[in-house]
């Protein structure tokens, strides 16, 4: 949810596998990362360069962090990526896709912490401890870079350059992290669901989709936990976003009819 940030809110993770531009759809465990890399990747051939980690690197860095050749993994729909307390390896660049980060509490329910989409990097909750606190897992089929966290701290270490990108990664996951704290503690329903939909709505503009039309790959039940909603609640918010006619939804199918009005729901708690 990296993040709650740009409306003012960064919520989390679509993503590349939609055919064309306003026609939006949002988008390993260990067998995963074990599964030999398909082609080699280079960031600076990629399309989501500037969205991803090569963003602001010159080009003397970004020939260098061409030089790792991160392999690519494909992730099919409800397969973990990897598992709370699995041994931290690797940062995951998202290419295609969506994944939601997720915690399994002690009473069996599931606690969603984020949403990922193209261009976005998972997987930094290992730096702290060597072991991922969360588990993630596609929510479509997709496909990822896998990064070797090692690899990075080398380049770091031998560039300015990369140390900035580095302390740039960190402080978006804190950014999330607060704002994910201001959503769950100061907002109501609406409010919660109007953020949300709004930085989806951002996120998916950023990356050349329609802000005002797109398909969630997460299921109601999915954003109530993310949101802390239950799903009844879930249900009748976006029915009141309906009657008011700030949307039309269609099951997973979104079309923002008003995004001023949406917009005011939401703003009065981003002061």
């Amino acid at each position: 949810m990296t993040e709650l940030a740009t409306v003012p809110v960064r919520l989390v993770s679509r993503a590349t596998s939609a055919a064309t531009p306003h026609s939006s759809s949002l988008t390993a465990d260990s067998s995963v990362a074990s599964r030999p890399t398909a082609l080699p990747t280079l960031c600076s051939n990629c399309h989501l360069k500037d969205l991803c980690l090569p963003c602001g690197l010159e080009e003397p860095d970004l020939e260098r962090l061409d030089e790792l050749r991160f392999g690519r993994r494909r992730v099919k729909a409800g397969e973990a990526l990897y598992h709370a307390g699995e041994r931290f390896q690797f940062v995951y660049a998202v290419r295609a896709g969506t994944f939601k980060s997720s915690l399994n509490l002690i009473d069996g329910r599931e606690q969603v912490s984020g949403f990922h989409m193209a261009g976005e990097l998972m997987g930094l909750d290992g730096v702290a401890n060597g072991h991922h606190a969360s588990g993630c897992s596609a929510l479509e089929d997709a496909e990822v870079c896998a990064i070797p966290y090692a690899h990075l701290n080398d380049l770091a270490r031998s560039s300015n350059e990369m140390q900035l990108v580095m302390s740039r990664l960190m402080s978006r996951e804190i950014v999330r992290e607060h704002s994910l704290m201001m959503l769950l503690g100061s907002m109501n329903a609406e409010e919660r669901l109007a953020g949300f939909l709004l930085n989806l709505s951002q996120r998916l503009k950023a990356r050349g989709y329609s802000p005002l039309e797109f398909h969630l790959r997460m299921s109601r039940a999915e954003i109530g936990s993310y949101l802390g909603m239950k799903l009844e609640t879930v249900s009748r918010t976006f029915s009141a976003f309906q009657h008011q006619g700030l949307l039309e939804v269609d099951k997973r199918h979104i079309r923002i009819l008003d995004l001023d009005g949406l917009t005011r729901i939401f703003q009065p708690q981003s002061h």
